[in-house]
């Protein structure tokens, strides 16, 4: 099967929170939604993870009505299963337990295989000068690379 080149990512993730770690996560997804987010038509914006009951949840999750799907389409933002084991399920609500900690969705993907995966990540959200330091570091690379490219 040819891989595909899909890649969601979530750019406000980094730039508010600092990540401690990551997770890979399934996502249970409809005939129509696999069908619209293999054309791309998928957006992370303002998304966040959330525990009810021992499952994880991905809440506010944008993708797009399929254009060939029927009266069989999905809605655009409903609440998505994500797939992880015993472990790891353990981890994370230990970690999103602790003040100032919660669960970011950094990115969607599709693996080898097909399937729709989910970047998932514990982060620590960042306070306004750890953010004017990142603006900082940012703008420094980039005059780096200009002076270099001279």
């Amino acid at each position: 099967m040819a891989t595909s080149n899909l890649n969601i990512k979530n750019r406000r993730a980094t730039f508010d929170y600092e990540i401690i770690e990551t997770f890979v996560a399934g996502i249970v997804l409809t005939g129509t939604e696999i069908k619209s987010l293999r054309q791309g038509k998928a957006g992370l914006t303002d998304t966040y993870c959330l525990k009810e009951g021992n499952e994880l949840w991905v809440k506010n999750m944008y993708i797009a009505e399929y254009s060939y799907g029927s009266y069989n389409n999905h809605t655009t933002h409903r609440d998505r299963k994500l797939l992880l084991n015993r472990k790891e399920l353990v981890k994370i609500f230990k970690a999103s337990e602790q003040p100032g900690y919660s669960v970011v969705p950094l990115k969607v993907f599709l693996s080898e295989r097909g399937y729709a995966k989910m970047l998932i990540a514990i982060a620590r959200g960042k306070k306004t000068y750890d953010k004017r330091q990142s603006i900082r570091e940012r703008e420094d690379k980039r005059n780096i690379a200009r002076i270099l490219k001279k």
